[in-house]
């Protein structure tokens, strides 16, 4: 049961793409969340940039942002946790797609549930389950790794095991990288896997820029694509 004494705790999907973000912002998402005062986000440039676009009611110079990343430690996520124990409504915002899939939020979301803090998770885009569905692999099975160990050792060894999943699961294997970090991946991965395996390069998903191709390793190697500080989901498959 929910306490009704907390303030309930909104996640707020991004826009994927800068050029179109009004795309990916349903008027559900801005109604539902036109009262919110405090937005705990990845960081403030791309919290705001979000808050903007929601046109929420409250005024932009008046809306109090949190921070909550990678750097954050247990006892500012615990901080967060007293603006919502305080009544106060609050949204995590993270920098692009989905808060807490990949990205910040997910230890304020589980000490909020500890609590009976209401989560209200709002709907928007994902490039993972966008690639996915594109990429023609299973959509039955999948797993999304994140991003893979950079010890290159520990990188080979994850890719022949996500490699022999694909295979004898016919288990779709999702993952990432930083994005100046694509190419190297990239290589990475047409060294380790058979000639035949497929891999689905899903570029720029929703903008201008996007593509999404699967091909065998063997065709990526004869004609590599720069992916180079460009967003990529990979994904793998039988």
């Amino acid at each position: 049961m929910q306490n009704k004494g907390y303030g309930k705790l909104y996640l707020i999907p991004n826009f994927l793409s800068a050029e179109n973000p009004n795309n990916f912002l349903a008027d559900y998402v801005r109604d539902a969340i036109k009262h919110v005062k405090k937005f705990i986000v990845e960081s403030e440039k791309g919290g705001r940039a979000l808050i903007k676009k929601l046109e929420t009611d409250v005024p932009l110079p008046e809306a109090e942002l949190f921070l909550l990343n990678e750097h954050s430690n247990k006892n500012e996520t615990y901080k967060l946790l007293e603006v919502l124990q305080n009544g106060c409504d609050a949204a995590i915002i993270s920098d692009a797609g989905l808060p807490c899939v990949a990205d910040p939020g997910s230890d304020l979301v589980a000490l909020a549930q500890q609590k009976n803090i209401e989560v209200i998770p709002l709907p928007g885009a994902s490039s993972i389950f966008m690639a996915l569905m594109a990429s023609g692999f299973s959509g039955q099975s999948f797993v999304f790794y994140g991003y893979l160990p950079i010890d290159k050792p520990l990188r080979a060894k994850k890719i022949k095991e996500m490699e022999k999943d694909a295979i004898t699961k016919n288990q779709s294997q999702i993952f990432m990288e930083a994005p100046y970090r694509n190419n190297q991946l990239l290589e990475d991965i047409l060294k380790t896997v058979a000639p035949n395996t497929r891999i689905c390069i899903a570029c720029n998903i929703s903008s201008p820029e996007s593509w999404i191709k699967t091909k065998t390793a063997k065709e990526w190697m004869a004609q590599k694509p720069e992916l180079h500080k460009k967003p990529v989901i990979f994904v793998m498959g039988a």
